[in-house]
């Protein structure tokens, strides 16, 4: 690289991370400055200024606040003390920053609920949560009676819309709510250390997961992302992802009101009318995740996608193959992605834009980054160690699981979940000496000599077959590349007989897919053992509320055709893909057709 551009490149990431470091530093557990304290003092900053716009309804800063403290009133007329949970189930609207925000200025904890959860996952979301009131609106409130039965404990249920039956009307109860702020003793004697929210793991894998978001944890997503993003006060941030997660919900909300900045809030994504609505509302970023970008690449062309003010995308899971594509077609001049998990004590950010990077950790900056990657066994999904019992460091460009060492400062500290026990199965011990601890991410990277860090794949989802380790996030970028195929949910199934597991792709595919080009197109791009054996069409992917493809139920159908609604095949050694009928169905269970 040449000198110009590599100092170019190292002026942009120390410019971002001072950004950021200056933003946190002062930042501390044991503080009695809290989550809601940093909002009020935007609050008195920029009363005047317009904060969120929803549906056509737009809220200034103090009209904001002055909803949030209806909210904290309400919950102290219930004798709802410090400590106590109530659950928040609903979409995204204009009220539901402020139940949290509310809630937060008479320490009561919100347990942010997944509106797209229903039945036995969401009566477990609620059972865990401990919450004895839980808000809902119209269109959450039958989803809720429906789980009803599942429930542990009798809920209240809280509704902002009309009641029916033994529902209580929110609506009316904060007309008498004073919009005054609660006085500030109501918070004496807490610290940043303090539960502030209750935010679930998605459940990909299993059920989710409570994991506990502490005043500081929250002050360090919404401080961070003001001070990453570079925002001001002239900037508004289009925002469609679930505020029931972190990224959507804290980060983007704090890139904008830290700022004096506003919000243009949507009830979802709509990728058809995404553009035209960042255009008509003068956003200048937006806020993304997995696979909301792709989304976009695959929308026919408008004059909107270019006729917007847009300066930064910001997210993460932004898949490399449509990196460039997002920045060329859509004139974005500048993506910044990050990595982090709720519940861990990591964070990357990719300041200077290397295109698929998730961040970076060079070696001159190392002690100021808790990050490592460690050497990790796939088969026996556990880290290797050494001779020495110790863990073995990944090299540059090897692939090795990304763990954070846990400390007691606001950015190495980790809270874990709710579930002591399951917390704990998230630390690994004696890492690199004897009484250390590191959280375990769970997701595999690899590092380049520069210290740019690259997402290959979560634990679980790499496997391994005919002796070589396969990537299926790497596997389902090069097939989303093939002519038809729209996107791609790739996996490991086991088949009798063989080792490992084989890949199985799930596709959904438009009218230009073809059965036989697919193959030839695997043929080109896949090593033979990376080649799925298996491939199902889809009607459509079935995804979590932040886009991540869900694989439980397509690995739990296999490959048999008894199981599988629609088109599915198999890839023989001579004939390339053909359909799995019965009979074929049983031969490859049987053993008679190689593998």
């Amino acid at each position: 690289m040449a000198l110009k551009a590599r100092l170019q490149r190292e002026w942009r990431f120390l410019r971002g991370l001072n950004r950021t470091l200056k933003r946190v530093k002062s930042i501390s557990p044991e503080s009695d400055n809290l989550v809601c304290d940093d909002l009020e003092a935007a609050v008195a900053r920029w009363r005047e200024r317009p904060a969120l716009s929803f549906e056509g309804r737009t809220l200034t800063y103090a009209e904001l606040d002055g909803m949030a403290n209806r909210f904290a009133h309400w919950a102290k007329g219930l004798n709802l003390r410090r400590g106590q949970t109530v659950a928040l189930f609903m979409p995204n609207r204009a009220e539901y920053f402020a139940v949290w925000y509310g809630l937060s200025k008479v320490g009561v904890v919100t347990a942010l609920i997944n509106n797209q959860l229903s039945g036995l996952p969401l009566a477990h979301c609620l059972n865990i949560s401990g919450a004895a009131h839980v808000i809902v609106d119209p269109e959450t409130s039958p989803v809720f009676e429906a789980a009803r039965p599942l429930l542990e404990k009798p809920l209240q249920q809280w509704v902002l819309g009309p009641v029916h039956g033994d529902q209580r009307d929110l609506v009316q109860a904060l007309k008498s709510c004073s919009q005054l702020a609660p006085d500030r003793a109501l918070r004496e004697g807490m610290t940043a250390r303090d539960t502030a929210l209750l935010i679930f793991t998605s459940g990909t894998t299993g059920m989710p997961k409570a994991a506990r978001i502490t005043h500081v944890r929250a002050q360090l997503y919404m401080r961070g992302f003001a001070g990453s993003t570079g925002a001001g006060a002239s900037d508004r941030i289009y925002v469609a992802l679930p505020l029931y997660h972190a990224t959507g919900g804290l980060c983007a909300l704090g890139a904008a009101f830290l700022n004096g900045g506003s919000v243009f809030l949507r009830r979802r994504f709509s990728a058809t009318h995404f553009w035209g609505e960042a255009a008509a509302e003068g956003c200048t970023m937006f806020v993304y995740i997995g696979e909301l970008c792709r989304y976009l690449v695959n929308q026919p062309p408008s004059d909107d996608e270019t006729r917007h003010k847009i300066r930064l995308a910001f997210g993460n899971g932004l898949r490399p193959d449509i990196w460039r594509v997002m920045k060329q077609r859509f004139h974005i001049p500048d993506i910044l992605e990050f990595y982090g998990s709720t519940e861990g004590n990591v964070s990357l950010f990719n300041f200077d834009g290397r295109e698929g990077a998730i961040g970076r950790a060079p070696k001159w900056l190392r002690n100021r980054f808790n990050v490592r990657l460690i050497q990790f066994d796939v088969e026996a999904e556990k880290p290797l160690r050494g001779p020495d019992g110790f863990c073995i460091e990944s090299g540059p460009g090897q692939i090795g699981e990304c763990i954070g060492k846990v400390g007691h400062d606001a950015r190495s500290e980790y809270t874990g979940y709710v579930d002591k026990a399951a917390s704990e199965k998230k630390v690994l011990r004696d890492v690199f000496e004897k009484g250390d601890a590191w959280f375990a991410t769970g997701d595999l990277m690899k590092m380049d000599a520069d210290g740019y860090l690259y997402f290959v794949d979560r634990i679980g989802d790499t496997f391994r077959w005919k002796g070589e380790n396969v990537s299926t996030n790497e596997v389902a970028e090069r097939l989303q590349a093939a002519p038809g195929v729209k996107e791609a949910n790739v996996y490991g199934v086991a088949v009798d007989g063989a080792d490992g597991r084989a890949g199985m792709a799930g596709l959904v595919v438009d009218g230009e897919f073809d059965i036989k080009a697919f193959g030839q197109h695997v043929a080109a791009e896949l090593p033979t053992f990376a080649q799925p054996l298996f491939v199902r069409i889809l009607p459509a992917m079935e995804t979590t509320g932040t886009f991540k493809a869900r694989k439980m139920d397509l690995v739990a159908d296999g490959y048999d055709p008894g199981k599988i609604k629609g088109p599915l095949y198999f890839h023989d050694p001579r004939r390339g893909y053909v359909k799995v009928t019965k009979s074929v169905f049983e031969k490859i269970a049987a053993g008679a057709v190689k593998v």
